[in-house]
């Protein structure tokens, strides 16, 4: 499928107008403002080379996701994964390779149901979070998708997970060196990641998990070795190790799983794994049953039932529609949390209208992700899964959480329209001896498959053979 001449023109008047504003805007402001003028001027050179290469500011974004050190911009705090993910959001957007597969448009439109639906609340409960939580959430699943569309489809997808890759690996290293100087002094608890700032345990044990299936998953278009993914998996497993986060380590199982049992595979795998998934199982089990016996009603236990608790309380107050998204930064009610589970807190938040709409969303993503081609679709299956399993016991809406996922699940997606496009590739025209010219597409070889690898299509072009006119004539 071609793009339409009319989406053709709106992307490239929507491009120009912004380059005119941004434009006239730097021109307005070096006056009086020369530092902001600086700024706007690198913008219009990043739109320029987006204009030109529409993956890469995306890529460059790609390995900042991981990043939630907050920001202010305009008197709003936001998170650099926040910044990073709008700034990649925006020319994939305005230059990104259209028109979407079947699959990419499916779940860009379970998000635009779910974002309608959950729009009665915003409107039932006017404050500005609520308004604000209402686009952000937009930006975090069709954005994050839309840029790791734009990466796969230009080619790119192979180099946007390598990038992404060596940011979670350094934050494993992070994590393994603190954790390394904790157990030295005698500490043995949960690592709490202190440099180059804070970080709570269950992002750094959740981000890790996502990189620590990505590895394991290791498709074949990355042309990753063997001898370098297993290791990165076991670095990263360790680094979830030395956080304790069960959700992560919750999140990681189910995604083994998931890829180990599928009958629809790109590459056969050992269920030997799957042994190794019931130390940490029967680990989580036991940490939960000592929290339990220990009779502290302040542990994460304990805390998480009063809050599950106290989040049904809220939703009381409107069952249809909810309280309104980031209810827990307002003055109407005395308990001040995020529900810790994807679906309690979307029911406070939006009510039984925005749980069925974030059910349907969910659900359908799968599916989708399910049915497609293993080469491509298993990844994107295991980090949704992942993801998913990791918010029946922690937060869902939380940045770079819920965006990394969705770009990997983008990324999958654009390298599979990627390599339908480069297999309908015709072969350029080329002249034979009698004169005529060859528009012959090119023909598929199938080549019979390494042992416990996908199979291969090599394009081979048709053979010509020139023809006598005694011959042309039999």
């Amino acid at each position: 499928m071609r793009e339409s001449s009319l989406g053709r023109g709106f992307r490239v008047t929507l491009g120009l107008a912004v380059l005119l504003t941004v434009l006239v805007g730097v021109g307005l402001l070096v006056p009086s403002h020369p530092r902001l003028a600086v700024v706007g001027a690198v913008g219009v050179l990043a739109l320029g080379i987006a204009s030109i290469s529409p993956s890469f500011i995306p890529l460059l974004c790609v390995p900042v996701l991981i990043l939630v050190a907050r920001v202010s911009i305009g008197g709003v705090q936001l998170s650099v994964s926040d910044v990073a993910l709008a700034t990649a959001t925006l020319p994939a957007l305005a230059f990104g390779q259209r028109p979407y597969s079947t699959s990419m448009r499916t779940l860009l439109w379970l998000n635009a149901g779910y974002q309608f639906a959950t729009l009665f609340t915003v409107v039932n409960n006017p404050y500005t979070a609520n308004a604000v939580e209402w686009v952000h959430a937009w930006f975090l699943i069709s954005g994050a998708l839309v840029v790791g569309w734009t990466v796969g489809r230009h080619g790119a997808g192979r180099l946007g997970l390598t990038l992404l890759m060596g940011s979670i690996v350094l934050l494993a290293l992070v994590t393994l060196v603190q954790a390394t100087r904790q157990y030295l002094s005698g500490d043995f608890s949960e690592v709490y990641v202190t440099w180059p700032y804070d970080m709570h345990k269950n992002f750094v044990g959740g981000i890790c998990a996502i990189g620590a299936t990505i590895a394991y998953v290791r498709p074949v278009w990355t042309r990753w070795s063997s001898r370098v993914a297993l290791p990165v998996f076991a670095f990263l497993v360790a680094a979830i190790l030395v956080t304790q986060s069960r959700q992560a380590l919750i999140g990681l199982v189910a995604a083994l799983v998931v890829v180990v049992l599928r009958t629809r595979s790109d590459r056969r795998r050992s269920k030997l794994i799957l042994l190794l998934t019931v130390p940490a199982l029967v680990g989580v089990t036991l940490m939960v049953r000592d929290q339990v016996r220990s009779g502290n009603r302040f542990n994460s236990v304990f805390q998480r039932l009063n809050w599950f608790q106290d989040s049904l309380t809220v939703w009381g107050t409107d069952p249809w529609f909810g309280a309104g998204l980031r209810w827990w930064y307002t003055d109407r009610f005395t308990v001040r949390f995020q529900p810790p589970n994807a679906e309690i807190e979307v029911l406070t938040t939006a009510g039984v209208v925005g749980l069925a709409a974030f059910l349907v969303m969910v659900v359908g993503s799968l599916v989708v992700l399910g049915r497609m081609d293993p080469l491509y679709g298993t990844l994107a299956l295991a980090v949704l899964i992942c993801r998913l399993a990791q918010t029946q016991f922690d937060l869902y809406w939380v940045t770079s959480q819920a965006s990394i996922p969705l770009v990997v699940v983008g990324i999958c997606l654009g390298t599979q329209a990627h390599a339908a496009a480069a297999a309908l590739q015709p072969v350029a025209p080329r002249s034979v001896e009698d004169g005529s010219t060859d528009h012959e597409p090119t023909r598929l070889l199938e080549l019979p498959p390494p042992r416990g690898q996908a199979t291969w299509v090599r394009h081979v072009p048709p053979v010509h053979t020139a023809v006598g006119p005694a011959e042309s004539r039999r």
